[in-house]
């Protein structure tokens, strides 16, 4: 791994990183409910988009020397890399310690050499040279970038971007999509939230819509050969997934609800019914639901 991604035993870049008081982060990054809940989100969406390398293809794959994942969370994406691809050295970066910490760790336990993690905040200036990598990945910023902070995160990915390089970028479509009126309700509680808090680009508090804008960010950046490719998650009470997507929710849920409340969106009261009816739904054996997700990916010239 170049001088410049080299990351010390305690997770922090030599020269310094952002703390987390510039979090934006629409969750506490450091709360281990949380770090639990991208865990199991991390493993879930690798899978069903086929693998942490997916849409690439061999050659592009054979060309790939240095890596890195922003806001890399508890590193999983990594970790899988690494893993599969012993010749690439691999790093994550996110501003939580504790996800870093964690990330480190199992590095640590899978004897990863080509894997390092380091604390820094993506949506500040990152600390590395000019074309650093051949690719830059990042999965779900929706809930880390608000919708000004997207273009300067483009340019500045693009900066660290070796010219034929790769930017790759998963997003989710919305949030869920279901048979049950009351997750319906509480999509709708989130969407008009994260609107109101200057998340997504939805032109009257729907669906976020980032990755319907992603092409058009790449686009405009210069990136040429622009490619997506969505991914469906089914987590129907009749599928593997139901179990794992359910724990997801549920605590995904639990940990929105002080942010609306607070806001004065809902009132408690209302948000545990909406709650508790939604995890009734989802226990019905004729429930169904599905989580859709978009990669799109281009080549700096």
């Amino acid at each position: 791994m170049p001088e410049s991604t080299h990351f010390t035993d305690a997770g922090v870049p030599p020269t310094g990183a952002a703390g987390s008081d510039g979090n934006t982060y629409l969750f506490d990054p450091e709360d281990p409910v949380e770090l639990a809940r991208l865990i199991n989100v991390d493993r879930l969406v690798t899978r069903i988009m086929g693998g942490p390398l997916s849409g690439l293809t061999e050659k592009e794959i054979a060309g790939l020397r240095n890596v890195i994942d922003l806001g890399c969370g508890p590193g999983g994406w990594v970790l899988d890399v690494a893993f599969e691809h012993p010749d690439i050295e691999v790093a994550g970066i996110d501003i939580s310690k504790a996800m870093i910490d964690y990330a480190n760790a199992r590095a640590r336990s899978q004897e990863l050499t080509n894997a390092s993690f380091g604390i820094m905040d993506i949506s500040k200036p990152l600390e590395f040279a000019d074309g650093s990598f051949d690719l830059v990945n990042a999965r779900f910023l929706s809930a880390v970038l608000t919708r000004k902070a997207w273009e300067p995160f483009i340019r500045e990915a693009t900066r660290i971007v070796r010219s034929g390089g790769i930017l790759r970028l998963t997003e989710m479509i919305g949030l869920t999509l279901s048979t049950s009126a009351a997750l319906l309700e509480l999509n709708k509680l989130s969407y008009q939230g994260m609107w109101q808090m200057g998340y997504g680009f939805s032109p009257n508090g729907g669906a976020p819509a980032v990755s319907v804008v992603l092409p058009h960010l790449l686009r405009r950046a210069g990136y040429q050969g622009v490619q997506h490719r969505a991914h469906v998650l089914e987590f129907s009470a009749d599928t593997e997934n139901w179990a794992d997507f359910y724990r997801n929710l549920e605590v995904f849920w639990l940990l929105s609800k002080p942010r609306h409340v607070q806001s004065g969106a809902i009132t408690e009261e209302d948000f545990d019914r909406l709650y508790q009816q939604a995890l009734r739904d989802m226990q019905q054996p004729d429930f169904c639901g599905m989580w859709h997700l978009v990669t799109t990916w281009g080549t700096k010239p």
